[in-house]
């Protein structure tokens, strides 16, 4: 088994959950759940309900219109407004979507 002084392991930014209406220039890392609604070869268009973001992406092969997913990937600047650049895609379809919103309202309430 290996064994790492601490100069081999290196740490990313943990990917913070946003909205697309929330996402702010001091972001880095998110993560932002929503519908696919375009995939080209090279990345998405995710739309959370509040907003659309351009997600880049290495493969879309496996993605598909109308998918729910989340993604985690650091931020970009571009002229149209933030683009996402995907690390980290996951297939959110057998997610319960109204409750996990009730849940946001109660936990937003707190």
């Amino acid at each position: 088994m290996p064994t790492y002084d601490g100069d081999d392991v290196r740490r990313r930014m943990p990917s913070i959950p946003r909205k697309v209406s929330d996402i702010s220039q001091s972001d880095v890392r998110v993560s932002v759940m929503g519908t696919i609604l375009d995939v080209s070869e090279t990345g998405i268009v995710l739309d959370d309900g509040t907003g659309k973001i351009n997600v880049s992406l290495g493969n879309t092969s496996s993605l598909k219109t109308g998918q729910l997913v989340r993604i985690l990937g650091k931020l970009m600047a571009s002229d149209s407004g933030p683009e996402l650049q995907g690390e980290i895609v996951q297939d959110m379809g057998g997610l319960d979507i109204g409750l996990r919103r009730r849940a946001e309202d109660i936990i937003g309430k707190a």
